[in-house]
């Protein structure tokens, strides 16, 4: 029923042949507390279990009340064989009050007057009354004890889900903590060969390596803030990303190899700050710096983003090693981007963005002459755009999801270095020439001289990730023009100013044998093609790995990984280099 003023005793007086009963209703309608107890639940402070438990000791007051006057019954009709003293005795309910008979019961066999019983069931009433007024009263001092006063809200925790961190609500606002730590120690043995420029291998080192180090993976902490506000859902993200090595200052920041010195701190990577607002019905529109479109699903699917995979530089590692970024996809990145993304309809979902338009990039750095192997550029008058569309589905067992996505981007006033040498001669006074001295100079000069050279990149992608009973299955394929590889821009644009192809895949196969023991093993290439009119035969071709692991699942935080991953490189001449690298460790996810 709806709230009421009155907390009633259902109580029925039956007329029989020969007497009068009462019968006991087990029922409370709302009263002055369950109305306090219902706007409680609606404004959030308090959980489902703790209304329904707050109730239901509210009704045993109540119903401990109504048994007190329906036990009264049997002992009323005993009076009239007492003394007159004994009969007019008071009597007391199970709630402790004084109850006085109101009169001399004289109705025929063992019948009750209906005057008492409706004394009774008034009595009744009002105990049922004083406790709800006393529950209440327990109830606001305990807000005020909390400092709930003054329209405050209490904090409440959500029941913990694993893997989907800690949710806290304040009212109308969720507030979720999550995140993960993860430590391996790496042995890296380079397996000889010649350096390569681009190149992900170690191989030419020459020297084994031993790392205490962070995966693919940093540690991170997630906080999410999340509400519903004019029917518009909300969400603000920010989070953190530390590593467990001493950081360096370099192009690729937090990012960018280790310093195994001394007196070193960690790198911290604050990468994601962002907002979002929309709901199911129109889709959700973003604004901050997140995880790229393109490449995004290649990444989020490797197997190796839980270990370690190819270690990049493991004798000074950074805040993270490369999975499987550089062979087998290029990596998203973390952008500042506007992107919009569609409700899911039928299982298809659509989602397009500007983000931060990004330089062309010499990562394969300079041939034996010092001159660039690759254009730079840093001017951009338009954004990168990125899209992607999904289709999720099951057919019997089978889920899958199919993905492809695109990218575009403008880039303009190409440059590239060139280094120059100068000799001189110090001349002695007898003319000898003696003491030869040569002077080293680098420039950025056009790759076209006199002309603001540009060039547009694209690239596009597809896959999919298939899992059928505790078998999984994840392929992927990406090609592009302009786009470079290992980061997004790398080596794309040679330096005569002409657009390299790319292209790359991978495939993984995962088998969970149990709930906590799986295996995983996985290949991928990722492949560099000279530009037009090019001859550079030490710029990276080739680079690909071979990955196998073993995960186990001690608890619902904590995985144990075992791994071991074959890393080489190719050029487009005659050298090649590779490495072994052997991985054990665990990662904590919350």
């Amino acid at each position: 029923m709806s709230a009421g003023k009155l907390a009633r005793i259902g109580a029925v007086v039956v007329m029989a042949s020969g007497g009068t009963s009462l019968a006991c209703i087990d029922e409370a309608w709302a009263d002055d507390y369950s109305e306090l107890l219902d706007i409680l639940k609606a404004k959030g402070s308090l959980t489902q279990g703790e209304y329904r438990g707050l109730l239901a000791h509210h009704l045993q007051h109540v119903h401990e009340a109504a048994t007190s006057a329906a036990r009264t019954q049997q002992y009323v009709p005993a009076a009239r064989h007492m003394g007159t003293q004994a009969a007019h005795a008071p009597m007391r309910t199970a709630m402790g009050q004084a109850v006085q008979p109101p009169g001399q019961i004289e109705i025929g066999g063992n019948g009750m007057d209906p005057d008492y019983v409706l004394a009774q069931a008034q009595q009744a009433a009002a105990s049922a009354q004083a406790s709800a007024a006393s529950a209440e009263s327990t109830w606001l001092a305990a807000q005020h004890s909390m400092g709930l006063g003054g329209g405050m809200s209490l904090v409440r925790m959500e029941k913990y889900v694993p893997g989907k961190g800690l949710t806290f609500k304040a009212g109308p606002i969720d507030i979720n903590l999550s995140g993960f730590i993860n430590g391996f120690y790496t042995y890296n043995s380079p397996a000889g060969g010649m350096p390569v420029a681009g190149g992900v291998s170690s191989g030419s080192s020459g020297f084994d390596s031993s790392a205490l180090r962070n995966g693919l993976l940093p540690a991170g902490l997630i906080l999410k803030l999340s509400t519903t506000q004019n029917g518009i859902d909300l969400a603000a993200v920010m989070g953190m990303y530390p590593g467990i090595d001493n950081a360096k200052n370099g192009a690729f920041n937090a990012n960018t190899g280790g310093s195994p010195v001394g007196l070193g701190t960690a790198g911290i990577d604050f990468r994601q700050v962002y907002v979002t607002a929309g709901n199911k019905k129109w889709g959700t529109f973003k604004i901050g710096r997140d995880l790229g479109i393109f490449g995004g699903d290649a990444i989020l699917d490797d197997a190796t983003l839980l270990s370690v995979g190819s270690t990049g530089s493991n004798s000074a590692p950074g805040n993270t090693s490369l999975g499987r970024i550089g062979v087998g996809y290029v990596y998203a990145d973390w952008i500042p981007q506007i992107s919009y993304q569609s409700p899911t309809i039928k299982g298809f979902q659509g989602t397009i963005g500007i983000l931060q338009p990004l330089d062309e990039f010499d990562f394969s750095g300079d041939d034996a002459n010092g001159n660039a192997y690759s254009a730079s550029s840093t001017q951009h008058s338009s954004p990168m755009i990125q899209g992607k569309v999904t289709y999720d589905f099951k057919v019997g067992g089978l889920t899958a999801r199919i993905w492809a996505s695109f990218l575009t981007q403008h880039q303009q006033d190409l440059t590239e270095s060139r280094t120059s040498n100068v000799t001189t001669f110090l001349l002695e006074a007898d003319g000898v020439t003696r003491f030869p001295y040569t002077s080293t100079s680098t420039a950025d000069v056009s790759v076209v001289p006199g002309q603001k050279h540009g060039v547009t990149a694209e690239a596009g992608e597809i896959g999919t990730k298939l899992t059928y009973g505790a078998a999984q299955f994840v392929g992927y394929y990406y090609r592009g023009s302009g786009l470079g590889t290992t980061g997004l821009f790398f080596d794309g644009v040679a330096s005569n100013g002409r657009k390299r192809a790319s292209e790359g895949y991978y495939v993984q196969m995962m088998y969970n044998f149990t709930k906590k023991f799986k295996l995983v093993g996985s290949y991928g290439v990722s492949n560099l093609y000279l530009a037009p009119g090019e001859k550079d035969p030490d710029l990276v071709r080739r680079n690909e790995s071979e990955v196998g692991a073993a995960y186990y699942k001690m608890t619902d935080w904590l995985n144990l990984v075992a791994e071991y991953a074959h890393t080489s490189s190719a050029a487009h001449g005659p050298y090649k280099e590779s490495d072994n690298s052997a991985s054990g460790g665990m990662i904590l996810l919350f």
